[in-house]
């Protein structure tokens, strides 16, 4: 790979590989073929997604921050978790843990983070006290001149216009169940925020991999249009921004492949 290059694998979920002038960083890595009542629409991702210099845990829902998950990394690994993540989950102690809040501008592992505000509900569960007040967070990573984009789960934020532009932009774009809410981007406004922050390139995360069992056969119509058309959704939005005379990235192919983002 070229100096200045990235590299992305997209693992399902919000689970991604992203490597900056050789640094790989994981994003919430939920690695699973089930989740409690959620199944896996596809086979669990092989060895190579828990090979990773650096992990960054957006929240600390279960579908972001997936203790078995997290056991299959090297125990030295990085792994960033928004401040407070021990005192609510204290199965994490004993990791390398970098505790951060928006706001914060670290360096870890050669890459340089700038820690976002996001619009969604930080605890562990609805029950959970001792993780109130825990923030969930987003990501501004950058390593030479190239730079990413994750911002967690959110809502639609005024302020992504403040986040400088980068070369690409990971966006969450669905959920696992038969709603999404203010908490969560659906495809037109995932679309509105990769326009307010502006990207070189867009991978859509966040959809079409998790499902809670027997869903599909009792509401196809509701599975169709949260779990199977969001990639088509968000690739028709951005192109009406293009048609606005926008700046507007190039949208990679949903898949789990590899797609390079050249110089």
């Amino acid at each position: 790979m070229s100096s200045g290059g990235c590299a992305v694998t997209w693992w399902g979920h919000a689970s991604t590989s992203v490597e900056l002038d050789g640094v790989v960083v994981a994003t919430d890595p939920l690695l699973s073929r089930r989740l409690f009542h959620l199944h896996r629409a596809s086979e669990a991702p092989p060895t190579q997604a828990t090979t990773a210099d650096l992990v960054l845990v957006s929240h600390l829902h279960h579908d972001h921050l997936h203790l078995a998950s997290l056991d299959r990394f090297a125990p030295d690994v990085p792994v960033v978790v928004p401040r407070g993540a021990p005192r609510a989950v204290p199965a994490l102690l004993g990791r390398n843990l970098v505790e951060v809040a928006p706001g914060d501008r670290v360096e870890v592992a050669g890459i340089t983070l700038q820690v976002l505000g996001a619009t969604h509900d930080g605890r562990r569960d609805a029950l959970s006290r001792r993780s109130v007040g825990v923030p969930a967070v987003g990501f501004r990573l950058a390593s030479g001149t190239t730079s990413v984009w994750y911002p967690g789960d959110t809502g639609l934020r005024d302020d992504f216009a403040d986040v400088d532009p980068v070369d690409l932009a990971l966006v969450p774009i669905g959920g696992w169940g038969p709603s999404l809410g203010h908490e969560h981007l659906d495809p037109e406004e995932a679309a509105t925020a990769l326009d307010r922050v502006g990207a070189r390139w867009a991978l859509a995360v966040h959809y079409g991999t998790f499902w809670p069992v027997g869903l599909r056969r009792l509401h196809p119509a509701t599975h169709r249009h949260f779990f199977l058309t969001p990639p088509e959704r968000f690739a028709a939005a951005v192109a009406r921004l293009a048609d606005a005379g926008r700046a507007v990235p190039r949208v990679l192919t949903p898949g789990f492949a590899e797609r390079v983002c050249p110089t």
